[in-house]
């Protein structure tokens, strides 16, 4: 996929470009830390996995890379990061204003991106992704410092704020080959699947990863209160004392205790129980793509899933 990505890269810096000058400095500056790039990448394979090999791919492509980037921006105001990708965060090197203005400025790009491909659903399926990532921010917002949270409330900020972008890019690839229902239905459900179980390593790795590997600080969920699944399986599988400890550690944000709070999750059997539940959906999301024909595309795609479960950044 290196040439398509380069194709995408491309089209990203000459539609990020803008009048201001502190927009063209911020937006260059978190678009160039990289990332996986996973949202466009769906995008682009799957509309080819299914026939489809238009100019109009590498324009969604790019299209959804905006509306993360923005939601990256925001979420660094909203969570007080001071690290992404290796780096200070936006918010960190430019202030919070710019960086909440700068992320509006990239969804509005994109929505005016999403117009020049002249498709209305695709307008619907981007439209209603970015509502409902919006939807799983404040719920994530009304979560924190909880440590009550079901297990069930917890898979739902996932699937709002984290798998809906990836079911979207997914479902734009079939939308763009004029696929059938079904068939779009499928990638839509692949891209869902592979979204959750995305997201539920990210929050493994906060408990098992280094931030030199992660490119974001160690521990900043514990400090921000998140009530993830790590957390939640260890205080299912704990002892009281150990319940009570972690309990505190959330309530209270104490990312002091991080060091005791780790050695828990891992004496429990709780980053094994989260890996266990992010295989379920990567299962899931491996049945969806029998629906598509073999080719080198959906060969990539099966590989998808089997690297976002092995990670370790």
């Amino acid at each position: 996929m290196a040439p398509e990505m380069a194709e995408v890269d491309a089209l990203i810096r000459r539609r990020l470009s803008s009048q201001v000058a502190l927009i063209n400095q911020i937006s260059h500056y978190i678009v160039s830390a990289g990332g996986k790039r996973i949202r466009p990448t769906l995008v682009l394979l799957f509309s080819q996995a299914l026939g489809f090999h238009g100019p109009e791919r590498f324009e969604l492509a790019a299209t959804v890379e905006f509306i993360h980037t923005a939601t990256l921006l925001h979420d660094d105001v909203v969570d007080e990061s001071e690290l992404r990708r290796g780096r200070d965060t936006a918010n960190a090197r430019f202030g919070n204003a710019a960086s909440v203005l700068v992320g509006d400025f990239l969804y509005s790009r994109a929505f005016q991106m999403m117009v020049s491909v002249n498709r209305m659903r695709v307008l619907e399926v981007l439209a209603d992704a970015t509502n409902v990532i919006a939807e799983g921010e404040v719920l994530q917002l009304m979560n924190m410092h909880d440590p009550d949270l079901a297990v069930d409330d917890y898979l739902r900020v996932i699937r709002f704020k984290t798998a809906k972008l990836f079911e979207a890019s997914a479902r734009l690839g079939a939308l763009l080959a004029d696929a059938p229902a079904e068939i779009e239905a499928a990638c839509a459900d692949y891209g869902r699947a592979l979204g959750t179980a995305f997201q539920l390593i990210d929050d493994l790795l906060d408990y098992e990863g280094a931030t030199t590997a992660l490119g974001k600080n160690v521990g900043d969920d514990l400090r921000e209160g998140k009530p993830t699944l790590p957390l939640l399986a260890a205080m299912a599988r704990g002892t009281p004392a150990q319940r009570d400890l972690v309990r505190a550690a959330i309530v209270n944000g104490e990312i002091e205790r991080l060091p005791e709070v780790i050695a828990i999750v891992r004496e429990t059997g709780a980053l094994d129980a989260t890996r266990a539940v992010a295989r379920g959906e990567i299962e899931r999301a491996r049945q969806c793509l029998t629906v598509l024909p073999d080719s080198a595309h959906h060969e990539a795609l099966l590989y998808l899933c089997a690297q976002s479960i092995e990670r370790s950044a």
